[in-house]
């Protein structure tokens, strides 16, 4: 969910308002992602490399998802909405880390929707803590294979990610999703996050539309993969759109 600070910037206004319009770009998208019977929706709330940024920010940040979820949470469960945590909470704040752990229990019973927060996340640190998990279980390395790596993963309740979308014109995936993601096609937006809209969400969904998912065989094309694929009929995928910052 990248450009709330150009968005601010672009207005003269602070970064902090330009975090606070993205709160609300991201209600109004989850809407809009179970409007349109999608399952798994997954946002970069806070990576493992934003702990850089100024502390005033990171603290505003941080504020800000207690506002977030004080003001949002109470609808989010009544539409449907199931929130997962996915990242590192050990070294967040205990008020922080309650919240989020609040907001997972107070959701756990709905269907509709399962929106994942990756908070304090990323995806090498995703990838070793499952090594971890996996040797602390006792999987030999004769057994370790690619399914059993994926079974410790932070997100091994969900599929893996049908559809990437990053927003604010950057062109990389930033250490989000990346064991996840191997097969995801990738939609870059130059649309700044808050301005993100259902919109904006359909012409991302009719990219995905439009292209052949082969996996590594040779497809309906038969032209097998780095060819060109066929365009394909529009359709919402089925099992989830993943946002990316």
């Amino acid at each position: 969910m990248d450009g709330n600070g150009r968005w601010a910037r672009k207005r003269f206004m602070p970064r902090g308002l330009g975090h606070k319009a993205g709160v609300d770009a991201l209600v109004k998208v989850v809407q809009a992602c179970a409007d349109r019977d999608i399952g798994y929706l997954t946002v970069f709330a806070f990576s493992s490399e934003n702990w850089k940024r100024p502390e005033e920010e990171v603290s505003g940040l941080m504020s800000l998802l207690l506002v977030a979820l004080s003001k949002h949470l109470t609808k989010l469960k009544a539409d449907g909405v199931r929130i997962r945590i996915a990242g590192d909470l050990s070294t967040v704040s205990e008020k922080v880390r309650n919240a989020l752990l609040d907001a997972e229990a107070n959701t756990v019973e709905n269907h509709r929707l399962v929106l994942t927060v990756a908070f304090n996340y990323g995806g090498r640190w995703d990838i070793v803590q499952a090594c971890r998990k996996a040797m602390a279980a006792g999987v030999s390395e004769a057994d370790l294979d690619e399914a059993t790596l994926s079974r410790h993963m932070a997100m091994a309740y969900a599929p893996d990610p049908d559809l990437f979308i990053r927003t604010g014109g950057e062109v990389r995936i930033s250490n989000f999703l990346l064991w996840q993601a191997a097969y995801a096609e990738m939609v870059f937006s130059d649309c700044l996050w808050p301005d993100f809209d259902a919109v904006e969400l359909d012409k991302a969904i009719a990219n995905f539309a439009r292209r052949e998912r082969r996996f590594g065989d040779v497809g309906e094309s038969g032209q097998g993969e780095g060819a060109i694929g066929s365009e394909l009929p529009a359709a919402v995928p089925a099992d989830g759109v993943q946002g990316g910052c």
